[in-house]
């Protein structure tokens, strides 16, 4: 009796944790070009799942989290404005009870930096939220380090 409860047991919670997978609808790709000797733009690019969306870095108060790019100083480069971003969808949105911007399915960022040297390596992170019309997952903060030769 026992052997048979804990398989029992057993099954069901592989059969769980077989239906309960990480969401991962979002992945990030980077790339650098030089567009001088002394200067580069940085390429950082989402790819966002069917049905997912991800938010501009241009919302306001009260609403869901922004796509926000975090640059610490460096001896080897500094940034030239902010992070730019093409225009996004702007639409209301019930749930949060006010207009927001989103992108579906790619984005890309691009940041100009003015480089010290002939080389660097760009250091960041980008903290970002993405949300479908069911689900918003918990914001998410991905580091990434951008080579430039």
């Amino acid at each position: 009796m026992k052997t048979t409860f804990s398989l029992i047991l057993a099954l069901c919670l592989m059969k769980i944790s077989a239906h309960s997978q990480i969401l991962k609808p979002v992945t990030w790709s980077y790339a650098a070009k030089k567009t001088s000797p002394s200067t580069a733009t940085v390429f950082i690019r989402a790819t966002v799942e069917e049905g997912w969306h991800l938010y501009s870095q241009f919302i306001k108060e009260g609403g869901p989290v922004k796509t926000t790019f975090s640059f610490p100083s460096s001896n080897a480069y500094s940034l030239i404005g902010v992070t730019a971003e093409p225009k996004a969808v702007a639409k209301y949105e019930p749930s949060f009870k006010m207009e927001v911007s989103y992108f579906e399915r790619s984005v890309i960022f691009q940041q100009k930096i003015r480089l010290k040297g002939k080389t660097a390596s760009v250091q960041g992170s980008v903290e970002f939220m993405v949300c479908n019309d069911k689900q918003c997952l918990p914001p998410e903060q991905v580091n990434f380090s951008i080579p430039i030769k």
